[in-house]
């Protein structure tokens, strides 16, 4: 294999893993084994390319032309192979945890959940990976399709109207993101992703520019939960948690916020957006989303919903770095993109380790449960610290550089909004951790922890929250990334 084909070798892994996973429905070891084994083939792929990245190199696949100057291209640039790897990486973490939550907790149809887990993950690195727009809006699209079976997964009337909710939203999102792709190809005769954006969208009229740039922010925007398009998110937390953990905290969410991202530094560009303003429009929308997740989440009895705001919370840090067109902002989103999807993972493995083990899912039955599960709210605790901000945890370091990046775009009211967002943060996840080791409850009888195939994986996540929080440019090298991105887009 050339290298030119890497990164088709890392859709295609995935993609042939759930047709064959489809097919072992009686086997569920090999089923299994196949879904490991395929998670560490995806690694194995993603791996060089981040060496490439790191070392300089973009490689690209031959363009497989549809119309004049538009075609499938896939292309391994920095800000994609930071998803990648992120994606890769955490799949292989929550295969082995998947193994014993749907075991533990005797769920059905896993043949499917697999497969459909297996193809979402195709579709992701497709979109991580994708070097237009075509090729990111194709599989933004097979991404919703995919996931439709995890969210419909226990086949429940409740699962299927979320299911329904969610198609809604999301195709909805699909209709303005075709109709914003063709006036961006009308107007400029391309659909290339460019560091720093495409240079004749800046001599567009105005009101084209501020109509394109609407119909992708709305279109990214449902899948990162801006609100008011959030409705889906809430819902979707009726499927099984490891799909709320990886789907949900990286891949359909970090899909949304990613395509934001694609669309404000490699469409548009810092000259275009700081002209026209529609850039402090989307940040400012950011931080009533920052500030009324966080406010919905005090209220919320259930753990997973809880969760999901603060989701819905956190995913706006990100928009609102790439909207704030600064360059420690920007590293800051790049960051909080990796960040979050530790910390939040984190915290729904332990979500789903105490439903299998005691089947509480409300943050009211949780008095006690420290002191029979300590490493799971253990874990449930550092990931708390770390999406309030608090050192040395890599939420920290994100949010320092939002906050420093607010400022320098002078907008100190941003950097507020984040310090206010982190206060929040402690009002309605450090009730949990004070319950979980302060309170007594006899409810919990002898019970102790979850499967070590649950327990492993959010320990793990915790971990390397507190590691990337020491050492932020550490293993895969995020910070130089991230910076390397942010002065590529000119910010």
């Amino acid at each position: 294999m050339t290298e030119s084909m890497l990164p088709w070798a890392a859709v295609t892994v995935p993609a042939l893993a759930a047709l064959l996973i489809a097919r072992l429905d009686r086997s569920p070891n090999l089923r299994e084994t196949c879904t490991l084994v395929a998670a560490t083939a995806l690694i194995a792929c993603t791996l060089p390319l981040l060496a490439g990245a790191l070392g300089g190199a973009v490689l690209e696949t031959p363009d497989f032309e549809i119309v004049p100057g538009v075609g499938l291209q896939l292309r391994a640039d920095r800000f994609g192979v930071v998803f990648a790897v992120l994606a890769s990486a955490l799949w292989l973490v929550t295969s082995v945890y998947s193994i014993g939550y749907m075991r533990g907790s005797g769920e059905h149809a896993q043949t499917r959940y697999y497969a459909s887990f297996a193809a979402a993950i195709a579709s992701t690195i497709g979109v991580a990976l994708s070097a237009n727009l075509l090729t990111l809006y194709l599989f933004y699209e097979v991404l919703t399709f995919a996931t439709y079976p995890l969210v419909a997964h226990k086949e429940t009337e409740k699962a299927l109207v979320a299911s329904r909710k969610y198609l809604v939203y999301t195709l909805s999102a699909g209709v303005a993101l075709l109709a914003a792709m063709g006036m961006l190809y009308a107007e400029t005769g391309t659909l290339d992703f460019r560091a720093g954006g495409i240079e004749a969208l800046g001599r567009a009229p105005v009101l084209t520019q501020n109509l394109i740039f609407a119909g992708l922010i709305l279109g990214f925007g449902v899948k990162a939960a801006l609100m008011p398009l959030h409705g889906w998110l809430p819902s979707a937390m009726v499927a099984p948690t490891p799909v709320s953990a990886l789907l949900h905290a990286v891949a359909v969410v970090k899909s949304g916020v990613f395509g934001c991202i694609r669309t404000i530094a490699f469409l548009f560009g810092p000259a275009t957006l700081a002209a026209s303003g529609a850039a402090t429009c989307v940040a400012y929308v950011a931080a009533f989303t920052i500030l009324f997740g966080s406010v919905v989440a005090l209220s919320q009895d259930n753990l997973k919903r809880r969760l999901a705001y603060s989701t819905i919370s956190h995913l706006s840090y990100i928009v609102l770095g790439a909207a704030l067109l600064s360059t420690s902002a920007t590293i800051g989103a790049v960051l909080h993109l990796v960040n979050h999807a530790l910390l939040k993972i984190t915290l729904f493995f332990c979500a789903g380790a105490i439903y299998v083990t005691t089947g509480c899912d409300r943050v009211s039955q949780l008095s006690g449960i420290g002191r029979r599960m300590p490493l799971t709210m253990g874990a449930f605790a550092v990931a708390a610290l770390g999406l309030a901000g608090v050192p040395p945890l890599n939420g920290f370091v994100s949010k320092w550089y939002l906050c420093l990046g607010s400022l320098q775009a002078e907008h100190p009211l941003l950097a507020l909004v984040l310090i206010v967002s982190g206060v929040l943060n402690i009002a309605y996840l450090f009730p949990i951790v004070y319950r979980a080791f302060f309170e007594s409850s006899d409810d919990f009888g002898d019970l102790g922890e979850a499967s070590l195939s649950m327990l492993a994986p959010l320990v793990l996540t915790a971990l390397a929250s507190i590691a990337f929080g020491l050492w932020p440019d550490g293993g895969p090298r995020a910070w130089t990334l991230a910076q390397s991105i942010a002065e590529a887009t000119g910010q």
